[in-house]
């Protein structure tokens, strides 16, 4: 197992292969052996890889220089593959689960229950830092981690609240760890990584790419129990991790507001399409002991 999850590590950094053709060679070949010795021709011809791909990627399996980029990321990050048995259990039930997830912090936060994902506009409104002491900081009180992800606004509330009450909270990237975005939460960044944990399942020397923040959007919804909108307009990114949410069978929760603010137009619309209107934190936490997600949630975690 130990030279399959190399191989896999390997195969994630090198061009031409993304993720739906990893799992196309990890069904061919559990080992990930062969792939080493296809040609460009037959990894075009057996894959859903075009030749062009191709040739890139076997160009890139045997370069020196890239097994060394990854044995030097290896000793200042950990790399968590979906073959290893700390990979968290309930990512696994998700569509598209990430292959490799990086880490840096404390990892065992991935067993963590229970966990909340917590998420809103980037411009919030002024109310917007006393909602989420108001709702979440009784939670945390209690024991509830929360999971964010480092953005401007909400995301960045979220996460001091939780450090600043010593309590757990799980930042997922959209970029390497060498990029720490934005630019003003390099504070914050080197705080989660000391008192939480930080994720990405980007190499570490990956800038941020606008396509990379809806694809982090299912790890946050992933770790989660279920998602708290704090406020979001009607357009907001915000609700493609709503959409994730479902996707996944998850909880989905929003926060009420004036109907003034175009900070809470999405949260409003989210509770006409079905969405759970949140008053208390105790909204939230009586779900977790009387619905079937919240069993269905402790029983993968604990797994």
């Amino acid at each position: 197992m130990k030279y399959v999850r190399r191989r896999l590590l390997h195969i994630t950094r090198c061009r031409g292969a993304n993720r739906r053709v990893i799992r196309a060679f990890l069904q061919y070949d559990p080992s990930l052996k062969t792939i080493y010795n296809l040609s460009a021709n037959a990894l075009s011809i057996t894959f859903p890889i075009s030749y062009q791909n191709a040739l890139q990627l076997k160009q890139d399996l045997g370069s020196k220089a890239l097994f060394d980029e990854i044995k030097n990321d290896l000793t200042q990050f950990r790399a968590i593959t979906i073959l290893d048995k700390d990979y968290p259990t309930i990512l696994k039930t998700i569509q598209d689960a990430p292959l490799i997830l990086y880490a840096l912090g404390n990892v065992s936060l991935l067993k963590h229950i229970p966990a909340l994902s917590v998420i809103g506009t980037r411009t919030p409104s002024k109310e917007a830092h006393a909602k989420v002491s108001y709702i979440v900081k009784p939670l945390i009180e209690g024991g509830w981690m929360t999971v964010s992800g480092m953005a401007k606004g909400i995301d960045g509330f979220v996460h001091q609240l939780t450090l600043e009450q010593k309590g757990f909270t799980i930042a997922v990237l959209g970029s390497g760890f060498n990029h720490i975005y934005p630019r003003n939460h390099i504070d914050l960044f080197y705080q989660i990584a000391t008192k939480g944990l930080l994720l990405s399942e980007y190499p570490p020397d990956t800038p941020p790419r606008k396509h990379h923040f809806p694809e982090r959007n299912r790890i946050i919804s992933g770790l989660s129990f279920g998602t708290l909108v704090i406020e979001a307009t009607e357009r907001s990114g915000t609700l493609i991790t709503v959409d994730q949410a479902l996707d996944q069978g998850r909880e989905v929760y929003a926060v009420p507001g004036s109907i003034f603010h175009k900070q809470t137009t999405g949260c409003h619309k989210m509770i006409q399409d079905g969405a759970k209107l949140v008053r208390t934190s105790e909204d939230i936490s009586q779900d977790w002991h009387n619905t079937s997600i919240g069993l269905f949630y402790q029983t993968q975690v604990n797994d």
